[in-house]
């Protein structure tokens, strides 16, 4: 869940100074154009400064921006359809019905886990324009201030820092009235948002409910979580109110002045554009999802590729870009050797655990919600199922530290993501490893670029991750042993870490042990000039000229928070282009 992830990056065509941050793409284009098939894209016989591929979070950003300057003329591509006018986009409250949807997701499924019993685990994936901004809760957290200085500390530029980024942050929010407009003063702190940027953030419609206010009530008396008023301060932990982003059709706030759009084209492979001492790549060969005819483009400047922490690597790989031997066991040419493609794998594992409740709740009348939202943008539809968040750390003292050493980006970030939602009869916590040792990756199965790519998220592969799941268990049963659930639970359903057999134990998480969709890390940056990590500090690709990552695939390990949904950078200033 949810969430994000958005950062920095600096572009200049020398140096580019750029921040990164997590914004949607508004599907309709100022002054743009719409190819809807390679016909189309053809016969315009057009040239592009910019070739981004990818129109999620990461590409429509960073292709509007590059958009607004009048020199540039850029060519976005998605290989999805358009979002416009598909009601499970439109309505925040309707995402889970998207998210399942075959025709706007690309059906991904992982390897059997050895974590998790040898399961593997259907992975939703955005495969339509917008990407995970269509796809998500619309969860907004920004993780903490350690996150963002860890970045800096392993690029070795400190341009990456939670100082650096802050700035940026408020440019870019807009916080507005929570949906009907009620007083929400109080609930937040202004020194942390602001106001006038394109990207609306809110509180949930309602006041708080009889089951807020319990969580409220116990933070009071809790010793390992309090009240946060604001989670979005750069310090999360705590029990804190969930805020939101607005619905995509409410922004509408980026468009393509001077670019074009193509939908319905994946791109398949990066190539060489020329021969030259440095290897240069400004070229994509893109296929027809409808016809299945193939065809390039070539950039003047930059290609950008923003497909994912799935997508980018893949693509990658399928380029020849990646380890020679592995290119080499699936029969693919290798043109640049380049190990760390594909490796590193970072996700929030997540799994659910319940109680028993003196508690009824009504339904949702989903009729005469989805009319309500129709009529004036209000009521149970204008948000997901999460109203507070809890981000809590593991105690100091715990066990686990004895023999592991902590994972956390600093004291400010917390290792356990806690959700509180009431059902009625049962009172469910989702909770989110933040912090996972555990590492995945993504290989290719063949040198067919059309094949999915081979998705290992590696969940609890590493002792920590089982040890980091049993203290969350526990956490989480003291949460709602506090005084103020007195009257309100009745009892632990299970599985409980202090009842059973350790093995027992494990076994059952292993089962339940699902995604929050926030991977990371398959192309990571690190410092220039290293020989480790696939790309530069400034996110341009090592060892190669005119190709450039923005997306999750560069995030160095996964943000304490469910950034943007489903974890992936934007772009959202560029200082100066030449």
């Amino acid at each position: 869940m949810l969430r994000v992830v958005c950062l920095h990056l600096q572009i200049e065509m020398g140096r580019l100074i750029t921040l990164v941050s997590l914004i949607t793409l508004s599907a309709s284009l100022a002054h743009g154009k719409v190819y809807a098939d390679l016909e189309q894209l053809e016969s315009a016989k057009e040239s592009y400064d910019f070739v981004v591929v990818g129109g999620g979070i990461g590409g429509g950003t960073v292709a509007s921006r590059l958009s607004e300057n009048p020199r540039f003329n850029v060519l976005l591509i998605e290989a999805g359809p358009n979002d416009e006018g598909i009601t499970e986009i439109i309505v925040p409250g309707l995402f889970n019905n998207i998210s399942t949807s075959t025709k706007y997701a690309w059906g991904y499924v992982t390897t059997p886990q050895i974590g998790l019993n040898n399961r593997s685990l259907p992975y939703s994936q955005a495969r339509v324009l917008g990407g995970s901004s269509s796809h998500n809760g619309m969860v907004y957290t920004r993780g903490s201030t350690d996150d963002f200085d860890l970045w800096g500390k392993v690029s070795e530029d400190r341009s990456w820092s939670w100082k650096t980024l802050f700035p940026y942050f408020l440019r870019n929010e807009k916080l507005v009235p929570p949906p009907g407009g009620r007083n929400a003063s109080g609930q937040y702190d202004p020194r942390f948002h602001g106001r006038r940027g394109p990207m609306s953030v809110s509180l949930p419609w309602s006041d708080p409910t009889d089951f807020d206010l319990l969580a409220l009530k116990n933070a009071e008396q809790s010793r390992d979580i309090k009240f946060n008023l604001d989670v979005n301060s750069g310090k999360p932990s705590g029990v804190c109110v969930t805020f939101s982003l607005g619905s995509i059709y409410d922004w509408e706030w980026r468009t393509l002045q001077c670019g074009k759009l193509h939908v319905g084209g994946q791109a398949t492979r990066v190539l060489p554009s020329k021969e030259s001492r440095q290897l240069d790549i400004r070229t994509v060969e893109i296929v027809s999802v409808a016809s299945g005819k193939t065809t390039t483009v070539t950039a003047k400047k930059e290609l950008i590729l923003s497909g994912g922490a799935f997508g980018t690597p893949h693509l990658l790989l399928n380029s020849g870009i990646g380890n020679k031997k592995e290119l080499e066991e699936v029969k693919v040419k290798p043109i640049h050797h380049l190990p760390d493609v594909g490796k590193g794998l970072s996700d929030h594992l997540s799994f659910s655990i319940s109680w028993s409740a003196n508690d009824v709740v009504q339904p949702v009348d989903n009729v005469a919600a989805f009319e309500q939202w129709q009529v004036n943008r209000t009521g149970p539809l204008t948000q997901g199922p999460a109203r507070q968040l809890m981000f809590a750390r593991i105690p100091s003292d715990a066990a686990l530290f004895k023999d592991h050493r902590d994972p956390a980006a600093g004291p400010n970030s917390p290792h356990l993501e806690i959700i509180l939602v009431p059902t009625g009869p049962i009172a469910l916590a989702y909770i989110g490893l933040l912090t996972p040792k555990s590492r995945g990756s993504i290989k290719i199965a063949s040198n067919n670029p059309l094949d999915k790519p081979l998705i290992d998220v590696g969940y609890l592969t590493h002792p920590f991750d089982l040890l980091a799941v049993k203290e969350a268990v526990r956490m989480a049963k003291r949460w709602f042993e506090g005084a103020a659930y007195a009257d309100y639970i009745t009892g632990y359903l299970g599985p409980d870490p202090d009842a059973l057999p350790e093995k027992e134990f494990y076994d059952a998480v292993r089962e339940l042990v699902g995604t929050f969709w926030h991977p990371v890390g398959t192309a990571t940056i690190s410092p220039k000039g290293s020989k480790h990590g696939v790309l530069d500090p400034d996110l341009k690709v090592k060892g190669v000229k005119g190709l450039r990552v923005v997306d999750g695939s560069a995030i160095v390990s996964v943000l304490r928070a469910a950034f943007r949904g489903k974890c992936c950078p934007e772009l959202t200033h560029l200082d100066s282009l030449s």
